[in-house]
């Protein structure tokens, strides 16, 4: 018998000149990216919300408290390689993962193999297990005004049971 739990993820991070665009860890050429403690990898922070909250424990942000300096500027691979061995410790696999970007630009296409890539190799799944969507705002909001990125990101994980 194998049991099944699905978590739902979000975040946003605003879009500023001075900062990397990270995104399911790959560094983008943009002249604007995204600020945050860690290196803002929002697509990246709602698959660790996802996942956390699938196996009930809580959010990135309890793991990784934005109050904790060390940690500044961490990779968000870095913590989703610790949310994995979280889920393990804990007798969960991860069965798949699909993610929406919203923003307006720019376009995510040209980099969603190479982010399926990093996100498969950190979780140790084959990208087929990820999906990974682009949309935008129609202009609509911080998002469609080009402030901000956000993210949407389910989670179904599983354990077998004896």
């Amino acid at each position: 018998m194998s049991k099944f739990r699905i978590g739902q993820g979000y975040d946003i991070h605003r879009l500023e000149k001075g900062y990397d665009l990270v995104l399911g860890g790959e560094k983008l050429d943009f002249e604007l990216g995204l600020k945050g403690h860690s290196d803002a990898d929002v697509l990246t922070h709602a698959i660790i919300d996802a996942l956390l909250g699938a196996a009930g424990q809580g959010d990135i942000g309890k793991l990784f408290p934005p109050s904790d300096q060390s940690i500044k500027g961490i990779r968000s691979l870095t913590m989703l390689a610790r949310t994995r061995e979280i889920l393990e410790s804990q007798g969960w696999a991860i069965a798949n993962i699909d993610t929406t970007l919203v923003a307006e630009r720019p376009k995510l296409s040209p980099h969603a193999e190479k982010i399926k890539a990093n996100l498969a190799e950190v979780l140790g799944l084959s990208t087929d297990q990820i999906s990974i969507k682009g949309k935008t705002k129609e202009k609509l909001g911080p998002v469609g005004e080009g402030l901000a990125m956000e993210a949407h990101a389910i989670a179904l994980i599983f354990k077998n049971e004896e």
